[in-house]
């Protein structure tokens, strides 16, 4: 019997502890509904004086006539730009000049050296260092140009004139 008596008296307390712990959430929640009201009354009072003198304005002077929009700049596409290829793929007749200046100057390098270069090689020869972060995309030039029919790439990963 006094175990029921316990649990009840436990279970009381903790409820009143749940209630005290709702009724401030609820007083909290309460608040902030009266600022947000008081703001949409401030914000409606606002937008009411500056709408009227709007309209006010409007009846006492006639809109001045829009303005023609200039002319768009005409805009020179390069290669790269707006999703156009830094490398083509190569079609017969078709020259080193439509590649940008640096691949125009790997190919030379890799058409100038006695066979396979390395990527190593060809940065090397461009002015770079050694270094994995200067080789890297020096290699995906490589790769690039290969891909497209610039340059022939070995099984060893060297890369050759076409």
């Amino acid at each position: 019997m006094t175990d029921v008596l316990t649990w009840t008296i436990e279970r009381r307390i903790e409820l009143a502890d749940r209630a005290e712990l709702l009724r401030k959430e609820l007083a909290g929640i309460e608040s902030e509904v009266a600022r947000l009201e008081a703001a949409e009354v401030v914000f409606g009072q606002w937008a009411e004086a500056t709408d009227g003198a709007r309209r006010q304005s409007r009846i006492l002077e006639p809109e001045p006539e829009p303005e023609p929009e200039p002319e768009p700049e005409r805009v020179v596409v390069g290669p790269g730009a707006g999703g156009m290829r830094l490398v083509p793929d190569r079609a017969e007749g078709m020259g080193v000049e439509v590649l940008t200046p640096e691949y125009q100057r790997i190919v030379e390098i890799v058409a100038g050296a006695g066979g396979p270069v390395m990527a190593k090689d060809v940065a090397i020869a461009l002015g770079r260092e050694t270094t994995p972060g200067k080789v890297e995309p020096v290699r995906g030039q490589l790769r690039k140009l290969s891909d497209r029919g610039w340059l022939a790439r070995t099984g060893a990963g060297r890369y050759l004139p076409r």
